[in-house]
């Protein structure tokens, strides 16, 4: 989960009005979100920045391309997401050790979410190369469908989170896939530990 959190973290970053301006938050996890927050919640105000972000993001992706029975980057399955929730309290506990990281991502000026990807090496080499054919793009141009078999695991993740590459600045691409019925009540493929190979792997 800590690698998802991170991802979400990069991606949402990289579309703020200061950077890709695919959703309205003017650099909430930037240096400006930072000195705004911190004064009021000096412990976890990176955690509150990022939540506030992801919540814009999500509905910003839900209002451009929103199809029935799929997953994107800030929805995923039921019981990823019911994880993910779960996790919030103790990464609040170690919100100082998460300062570094959040830090960091405040200080890229003006980032592309591939590359911002690729600097916290939150993706692979390999997975960039796959995302290449493995992202197919809708015939209106509002969206990119991750191809091939899927679960809700590590690579249709990263193949979501670099589907936000084929988008413009101010032109919004939303990425999504279509998960098989039982991935969606299995926890087979779903986020490994941070130290475990991804999918294909």
């Amino acid at each position: 989960m800590d690698w998802l959190l991170k991802v979400r973290a990069v991606v949402a970053r990289s579309g703020e009005m200061d950077a890709g301006r695919w959703w309205n938050t003017e650099g909430q996890l930037g240096p400006y979100g930072a000195k705004a927050l911190g004064r009021g919640l000096p412990r976890t105000h990176h955690f509150a920045q990022a939540r506030s972000v992801f919540m814009v993001a999500g509905h910003r992706c839900e209002q451009v391309f929103n199809p029935m029975g799929c997953v994107s980057l800030w929805r995923l399955t039921d019981r990823v997401e019911d994880e993910f929730d779960r996790k919030w309290e103790a990464w609040l506990d170690s919100a100082r050790e998460w300062a570094p990281f959040f830090e960091e991502l405040a200080g890229i000026k003006k980032p592309k979410v591939v590359d911002a990807l690729r600097h916290f090496d939150l993706v692979t080499e390999a997975e960039m190369a796959e995302s290449a054919t493995a992202l197919t793009p809708s015939d209106d141009g509002r969206a990119v469908r991750a191809t091939g078999t899927l679960s809700c695991g590590h690579r249709t993740v990263a193949m979501l989170a670099l589907g936000f590459g084929r988008a413009e600045p101010g032109k919004l691409v939303v990425p999504y896939a279509k998960i098989a019925a039982d991935a969606q009540r299995s926890t087979k493929g779903e986020i490994p530990p941070a130290d475990a190979p991804s999918e294909g792997e």
